[in-house]
């Protein structure tokens, strides 16, 4: 089995990389700048937005974990080209290849705006989008290019809206939006065996958090970490959140800010 995974120079593709090998896997890693390949690992460097490119990275694919893209707030210029006009041409890329599965990191901003549910619900799946960002809009036309290849063509697309991943949660914000990178992984591995197309929140199964797994879990997801294992000596030092303020209430916390938002 090859799958090609896209932006794997950056953070979550460093971090999973050694977590998604497996005996009889070739992963085929792209990005805009080398990569040293190891054991069952391929390297192409390629442009997303690049047709020619992209259709030879394509190439003998079974199923794509897509992570590239500009990662953070940048000119509508920038974010069109990299992470609209780039998940664009991967999809078509995809297609005529004849690629069955695709998985695309989505991002919590695509629904940044939406807020606590009263009487401790939890946000679901499928919140409708409210993005808080460029980037975040950027997320909604990624769910939407999915959701058309889906429907038009019977591709099988996994959209992760993805939260907080890194070792460990740095903050008290995170100790709700954290996602491992082991869960991470178990996360994807689900999306690529899922048929149909679906809309996951990428986070951990958190004592703290608030957005909903019961997607992720219909498609075999199985968290095994909760950020409260590493929550005592983060809320010594910072104090237990607020949960009213917008940092914790929102789910693109600073990012709905005016003054932090973007360019407006």
């Amino acid at each position: 089995m090859r799958i090609l995974v896209t932006g794997a120079a950056g953070k979550v593709g460093t971090l999973l990389r050694p977590l998604l090998a497996r005996e009889g896997r070739i992963l085929r890693l792209s990005d805009l700048v080398p990569l040293e390949a190891g054991p069952g690992e391929e390297v192409v460097v390629a442009d997303l937005a690049d047709a020619a490119a992209m259709a030879v990275a394509m190439k003998d694919v079974d199923a794509v974990i897509h992570l590239g893209g500009q990662s953070r707030e940048h000119p509508w210029a920038d974010i069109v080209e990299a992470n609209m006009n780039g998940t664009y041409v991967l999809m078509e890329a995809a297609r005529q290849e004849g690629v069955r599965h695709v998985v695309l990191m989505g991002s919590h901003h695509s629904v940044g705006f939406h807020t606590r549910p009263d009487g401790g619900a939890e946000l679901p799946d499928y919140a409708f989008p409210r993005p808080d960002t460029l980037y975040g809009v950027s997320k909604v036309v990624m769910e939407a290019l999915g959701s058309l290849y889906h429907d038009r063509f019977g591709m099988n697309v996994t959209i992760v809206r993805l939260g907080t991943c890194n070792e460990g949660s740095g903050d008290t914000r995170g100790l709700a939006t954290w996602i491992s990178p082991g869960d991470c992984a178990r996360l994807l591995e689900a999306a690529m065996e899922a048929t149909g197309y679906h809309v996951v929140w990428g986070v951990s199964d958190n004592t703290r958090r608030w957005w909903s797994l019961d997607e992720a879990k219909a498609i075999g997801y199985e968290s095994r970490d909760d950020s409260e294992g590493h929550a005592a000596p983060i809320i010594a030092e910072q104090g237990e959140p607020d949960l009213t303020e917008p940092l914790h209430d929102r789910v693109g916390g600073v990012f709905t800010l005016h003054e932090l938002g973007g360019r407006w």
